[in-house]
């Protein structure tokens, strides 16, 4: 190294010498060597001097890589005080400058910046390695080679951007050499023609700036470089007499004289990818080999055969592509196998069975009958002739039902079976059919996994049994298929062709001198997935606060998978979901604590371990109220209508006599008064007691005899004495006289009645037209007027009809006694200060007239029956109706 940097101290010198004498430095640094490309993966050492100036030193000098990254100073090498030395190593496949800085030496120092820098280029590049792997192919061309070589190579070693490698490919024959030069890892060298039987030199030489390498050569006949076309019209002819061979010819791709060719021919049955290979061997003599047979193939079998061929000189040399394919198949022979016979039950306690069987496994031909014979207890045998089913392929996979056979009687004991084709009869198979289930043992344990797209079965061989083989039956809907273990084999990959998401169910069968005894079952999925549909609501049963739901189970094609557990979900309306988990053995469920008259949306998941699927929504809304809520209702409104109706019995028995008195009052009878007889001078006398006096509630009428008639003479003698212009009649009730004032009741009525009474109003006035005070009036010219009260109480007959009771003329009556008109001193005295008059009339000739009628008197003729008469029509009028 120190060399080195002697050297480019020198160089710096030489040039500083040179171009200080032609003009003055620009620059007062100088950095070197400049080389045209580093190597990567190097040391590299540049040398930086200051000339023409003594304002800094190398202590002022630093180095740095693209004006960003600085060198450490453990790189560096001061070589004196005007020049300092730096190694770096070359990494990176860019480009890009190594620069020698002066820094400050003095604050009060300014340098030009333009004359303290000072840099090298560092151009990268890998150094070229040797070329490895080189090959080279002429390729035919129509009935000749063509003359282009194509080489190829494998490159080892990079490349930069900046700095490429070329790769030169030579070719070299006798005394003539061709080249083609390249960057990338193929080239093509034109020979002008391709010189058969000439030997050929070949290599490349890989070069750039950093220096040139050759790879080896390779040295061969030139017709080892050739690759013909694959040969051409191969065919397979059948023979009848060899069903286990094809004859196979072909024709050359090539002109012997040109090139001579070696043949390889490869075959597999139709739909297998196992490969056979056969090397057609060279003869003694050099005559052209057209045609070879192949032999030891399965006679009724498809193969597929495909050819190909090389130069036959040398150890070296291409082989072409492989031909088409050419598909044959071989000739029919007797079958050389049994038929694989089985037989499926209904369960344990079975009436019959199916007796089925494939076709052998080696047929040779295609399998047209099959020849069924059936062994009994007491050796009588059956023999039948079943054909075929000629629409589906011959395969090892067909499956054919031989015959459903009755097991009632408990004889059958065993079958045989064989099957035939066109050339013969293949070997019998048979089978014991066991006519008692018991007699089947039961394995303890079976296990089924599925890896790497296969179903595996593994199960433990039965204590004390003697094996000849076992069964292994995969069974699913509508399709069954078995396939036979050997007696040592306890674990087996099942060989049929299985589907995904389809559940199969696994048995296994032990054979006992041709006997069967099943040893157990299992059911198993060679893949899962989610269900395809979710569970059926069929049916909800909605209540007040729950409801049962009812569906039905997904369809075991549908399931896709074993399904691990059910969930509910239900929500009101614009509510969240709630979820109940709910076991797979389970098709009902009871939802509670529901919200009643409320409508609720349910469905329901089913879940497998791959994922799960939700049934269709289903709506139900509960019941407005509880079982039992409305009976209950009408139960006790009806309870309570009738307690009401047994209290209201019971109120009016116990109080009828209240109910009577105040719906049904008793009212005064008019006949009964004894007001018309009164007077202060003559007190009123004992009457008889009254006869034939029916209650108002029996609406009866009091039918008495009035004894006025003793004191009619007296009465008109004091008739002045009593008279006064106006006075009312205190009868209350009676027709024609009545007071304002109240009614007294008599002491011996009690208050009830005076209460009674005290409400009545007066019903008319009585208008003397002239008299005062004991002036008696002109019985011609003397008019009373009736004046009508301000009662409520309802028109009489005569009022509402004053015609016909015109016509009828008036009728003498009796006042009726009014019971309590007057009672103690205070309503005596009360009498004798109003100075009570007849106005004219007679007291028994007063008629009820419409107001402000006159009242007119009347004869005395009258007779009692006229007088009965007018009362009796006048006291309905008083209470309201008329009596029938």
């Amino acid at each position: 190294m120190m060399s080195s940097m002697v050297l480019q101290l020198f160089g710096l010198a030489f040039v500083a010498s040179v171009l200080h004498a032609k003009h003055e430095f620009s620059t007062h640094l100088v950095t070197a060597p400049h080389v045209p490309v580093v190597e990567i993966g190097t040391n590299f050492t540049a040398t930086c001097v200051i000339v023409n100036t003594v304002e800094v030193t190398a202590d002022n000098l630093y180095w740095n890589l693209s004006e960003s990254s600085v060198v450490p100073e453990k790189n560096y090498i001061k070589i004196n005080e005007s020049a300092l030395a730096v190694t770096i190593v070359i990494s990176g496949e860019e480009s890009e400058w190594l620069f020698c800085i002066c820094k400050k030496n003095s604050p009060y120092v300014s340098l030009n910046k333009s004359k303290f820098i000072h840099g090298i280029y560092l151009k990268k590049a890998y150094p070229p390695r040797r070329v490895e792997n080189l090959s080279c192919v002429a390729e035919q061309e129509s009935k000749l080679v063509s003359s282009n070589l194509i080489c190829k190579w494998d490159v080892v070693g990079g490349q930069t951007e900046d700095v490429k490698t070329n790769y030169t490919v030579m070719v070299q024959y006798e005394t003539a050499t061709y080249s083609s030069t390249t960057f990338l890892n193929t080239a093509t060298v034109n020979l002008g023609f391709f010189p058969h039987y000439m030997s050929l030199d070949v290599w490349v030489v890989a070069s750039n700036l950093l220096g040139t390498v050759e790879s080896e050569h390779l040295k061969q006949e030139a017709n080892e470089f050739v690759k013909t076309d694959p040969p051409s019209k191969v065919t397979a002819i059948p023979e009848e007499p060899f069903p286990n061979s094809l004859l196979i010819k072909w024709q050359h791709p090539i002109h012997d004289a040109r090139i001579k060719l070696t043949y390889q021919i490869r075959y597999c049955q139709s739909g297998s990818h196992t490969w056979s290979y056969v090397s057609i061997p060279l003869g003694d003599t050099e005559k052209v080999i057209t045609s070879f047979r192949l032999q030891n193939l399965q006679p009724y079998s498809a193969y597929v055969i495909q050819m190909r061929c090389r130069n036959r000189e040398g150890n070296l040399g291409y082989w072409s592509n492989w031909s088409a394919n050419e598909t044959k198949t071989t000739p029919e022979d007797r079958p050389r196998s049994k038929p694989d016979l089985w037989q499926l039950s209904g369960g344990d306690h079975r009436e019959e069975v199916q007796i089925i069987c494939k076709d052998p496994k080696h047929a040779n031909g295609r399998i047209t009958s099959f020849g069924l014979i059936s062994y009994t207890k007491n050796g009588r045998l059956k023999q039948e002739i079943i054909l075929a089913d000629q629409n589906q392929n011959s395969s090892e996979s067909r499956v054919t039902l031989l015959k459903n056979i009755s097991l009632a009687d408990k004889q059958l004991v065993k079958v045989c079976v064989n099957a035939n084709n066109s050339k013969g009869t293949s070997p019998e198979a048979c089978l014991g059919i066991p006519v008692r289930s018991s007699e089947r043992p039961m394995m303890a344990e079976l296990k089924v996994w599925t890896q790497e797209g296969q179903m595996f079965v593994e199960w433990k061989r039965p204590n004390n049994t003697a094996v000849t083989e076992y069964v292994v039956e995969w069974a699913r809907h509508g399709k069954t298929d078995w396939q036979r273990e050997n007696k040592t084999t306890t674990r087996t990959a099942i060989k049929g062709s299985l589907e995904k998401f389809v559940r199969y169910n696994v048995s296994v069968y032990v054979i006992q001198s041709g006997n069967i005894r099943k040893l157990v079952h299992k059911e198993a999925y060679l893949e899962q997935g989610a269900p395809e549909q979710g569970p059926t609501i069929n049916k909800s049963y909605p209540a007040y606060d729950n409801a049962r739901l009812v569906w039905d189970e997904i369809p075991l094609d549908k399931r896709r998978g074993f399904i691990t557990n059910y969930n509910i979900s239900y929500r009101k309306e614009n509510e969240a979901p709630k979820s109940i988990p709910v076991p797979v053995n389970k098709t009902s469920y009871t939802l509670t604590n529901l919200l009643g008259n409320t409508k609720y949306e349910v469905w329901i998941s089913a879940s497998t371990v791959a994922g799960s699927k939700n049934s269709i929504p289903h709506s139900f809304t509960t019941l407005r109220y509880a079982p039992g809520t409305i009976e209950g209702i009408v139960v006790g409104v009806s309870l309570g209508f009738l307690f009401l109706v047994l209290m209201a019995l019971l109120l009016c028995f116990l109080k009828k006599d209240v109910l009577k008195e105040n719906f049904w009052p008793q009212i005064p009878n008019p006949g009964e008064s004894t007001i018309g007889n009164w007077s202060p001078d003559y007190p009123l006398k004992d009457e008889t007691p009254m006869e034939n006096c029916v209650s108002v509630l029996d609406i009866g009428v009091c039918e008495v005899k009035l004894g006025f008639e003793e004191d009619k003479t007296s009465l008109s003698l004091k008739k002045g004495k009593y008279l006064s212009e106006e006075h009312s009649s205190g009868i209350g009730g009676s027709s024609c006289m009545s007071s304002p004032r109240q009614s007294v009741s008599d002491s011996d009525e009690g208050p009830d009645l005076a209460d009674s009474t005290a409400s009545t109003v007066q019903y008319s006035s009585v208008v003397a037209s002239s008299g005062y005070k004991g002036q008696t009036p002109s019985s011609h010219s003397q008019h009373s007027i009736f004046s009508r009260s301000e009662s409520t109480q309802p028109l009489l007959d005569s009022e509402e009809h004053p015609d016909v009771s015109l016509q009828e003329g008036c009728r003498q009556v009796q006042p009726p006694p009014r019971p309590s008109l007057f009672t103690g001193a205070e309503n005596q005295n009360n009498m004798e200060s109003d100075d009570f008059r007849l106005l004219g009339v007679e007291q028994h000739d007063f008629c009820p007239l419409r107001e402000d009628t006159e009242l007119t008197t009347k004869p005395d003729s009258l007779s009692a029956d006229t007088e009965s008469a007018a009362v009796s029509s006048y006291m309905p009028q008083l209470g309201g109706y008329r009596p029938q």
